[in-house]
């Protein structure tokens, strides 16, 4: 028994390597081709971009796929985060010169303000069943969608102009790694147990005195939280 457990946490060890070994050639490889000028002007674009979504992808993945919750108005708590991260960027633009300093903390006060719209989201509609998360989701993305193009603060249909750009590759990509990073650690410890366990059998969880309504609320609000990031 002990050899074969000592087997799986050596396997264990030897796919983390391999996947850390897979991101860190990845970037230098991207790295590498945009400074010989390997990639159009088109592409190195949509690096920023992709690794965002990536992101995105990853939050909503422990939502719909690891909790097993349809939700539909995820890019609702990008849109709070994006513009929670605005006004801090913003604000902080005298108190913080340096840039990666600012953007770092407009991305964690980016991801608080989406983390609480979750839980005012959450906390009325994660102790209901069915497809009601879904339906109150989708009509939270669309009030979202509405203020914004409704409201000055926020550029209305246009969006906001002059925006200064403090982001590039190398900071999404370690975002987009950090983000994978801490979904996949919470998979494997024993919140993440309790809410693949609800996925499977939300009734036998609960039988077997797990709190449901706890745990949904934790990983749709972390979901929340990476998105608003």
């Amino acid at each position: 028994m002990n050899k074969l457990k000592s087997y799986a946490a050596s396997k264990r060890g030897r796919d983390t390597l391999l996947c850390f070994g897979i991101v860190i050639i990845a970037y230098i490889i991207v790295q590498a081709a945009i400074a010989g000028g390997g990639i159009s002007s088109q592409i190195k674009g949509l690096l920023v971009p992709i690794c965002a979504y990536v992101v995105m992808a990853i939050s909503l993945n422990l939502t719909v796929g690891i909790l097993g919750e349809l939700s539909l108005g995820h890019a609702g708590f990008m849109s709070v985060g994006a513009f929670a991260g605005i006004v801090t960027t913003t604000c902080l633009a005298d108190a913080i010169p340096l840039a990666p300093l600012r953007l770092a903390v407009a991305m964690v006060v980016a991801g608080l303000f989406a983390a609480i719209a979750g839980v005012i989201v959450g906390v009325p509609v994660l102790r209901l069943k069915g497809d009601y998360l879904a339906i109150i989701t989708l009509g939270f993305g669309e009030i979202i969608r509405v203020l914004i193009t409704n409201v000055d603060f926020t550029g209305g249909a246009k969006g906001l102009r002059g925006i200064p750009r403090i982001t590039n590759f190398a900071y999404v990509y370690v975002v987009a790694v950090i983000t994978l990073i801490v979904l996949y650690t919470l998979l494997r410890s024993r919140q993440g147990r309790a809410i693949i366990s609800i996925r499977e059998d939300e009734v036998a969880a609960e039988a077997s005195g797990i709190n449901t309504t706890y745990y949904k609320l934790l990983a749709f609000t972390i979901s929340a939280f990476f998105a608003g990031v």
